[in-house]
């Protein structure tokens, strides 16, 4: 419990079924897949495997069901040295699931999810150990409640909180000047600050109290501002397969470099180019890349890797 963490993950874990469809039907239609897979995924549980990956000492804890699909969607996250001994298991519910659908020409994707409720965990259940042993809290905005007490603990002695916003709602908008980088997708900016323009949107965050917010536009890259200086960090163009996860391991490889002491344009620019290469395989998790192909990757584009000052 007392041992040291680079980042601690707290939030959603899911075992997703992939559908490929030559295109997306209508309502009413009925339409053969090209294929069907079952992959592991979860905001969070994908951004601390991305973590895990790139070399940092990672934790997560979540809530599953006592189901097959627990175990299943819990093993990539052992298998890549992640320690899940704090993951809560509920007795009778089954675990978060998905359904994703990939069109096959373009890679985009839509995803129906379930989270039972009783998946939710309250402050009650997350360890304070784990919470003052860390050096990163990553979370995902599933239960807002608990998110919040744990950013104020973690807080308090200095520790940054990176927060994955993707649904707009009252309680999700009172954590995005909680947090210290909150980085939310530009549909959500759009709808909760009302404006089409990210840089407004990007200056509320800042306002509300967020020491560096972003928002992620897709292959148009992330913007983000720092000391009231705007960053625009283009994207990268990749061959797309599946675009599924690729917010999630943007949001897992900024944590790494923020760990790692990098600039926030070497955050941006890293972020941006882990997200981009998840995208060419299947699933949310079978393109994470670890720090020599994310080095090469960069090296190839003509932008070195910032190696940091961890």
């Amino acid at each position: 419990m007392s041992e040291r963490l680079d980042v601690l993950g707290v939030g959603e874990i899911s075992l997703d079924q992939v559908a490929r469809l030559p295109r997306f039907p209508p309502f009413g239609a009925k339409l053969a897949v090209l294929s069907w897979t079952e992959h592991a995924g979860g905001q969070v549980a994908t951004a601390i495997l991305t973590c895990a990956r790139l070399g940092l000492r990672a934790a997560f804890i979540g809530c599953v069901g006592d189901d097959s699909e627990a175990e299943r969607c819990l093993r990539p996250l052992e298998k890549a040295g992640v320690d899940v001994g704090d993951v809560r298991v509920r007795p009778g519910v089954r675990s978060q699931g998905a359904m994703v659908l990939v069109d096959e020409g373009t890679g985009e994707r839509t995803v129906l999810s379930h989270r039972p409720p009783a998946l939710s965990l309250s402050p009650a259940e997350l360890s304070p150990a784990r919470l003052d042993a860390t050096r990163l809290l990553l979370a995902d905005a599933g239960d807002p409640e608990l998110v919040a007490w744990a950013a104020r603990r973690v807080r308090e002695r200095g520790c940054p909180v990176v927060l994955d916003a993707d649904t707009p709602g009252a309680e999700v908008r009172s954590l995005l000047g909680a947090v210290d980088y909150p980085i939310v997708p530009e549909g959500f900016a759009r709808e909760t600050f009302g404006t089409d323009r990210p840089e407004e949107a990007l200056t509320a965050m800042a306002r509300e109290g967020a020491r560096m917010p972003i928002i992620t536009r897709g292959a148009a890259g992330a913007m983000g501002l720092a000391k009231d200086r705007l960053i625009q960090v283009p994207g990268f163009q990749v061959p797309v397969a599946d675009t599924t996860g690729a917010g999630d391991v943007f949001h897992g490889a900024f944590a790494w470099a923020v760990v790692r002491g990098l600039s926030p344009e070497g955050c941006l620019r890293a972020a941006n180019a882990a997200a981009g290469m998840s995208c060419r395989a299947a699933g949310a998790q079978g393109g994470i890349p670890d720090v020599s192909s994310l080095r090469a990757f960069l090296a190839a584009q003509g932008q070195p890797m910032e190696e940091g000052g961890r």
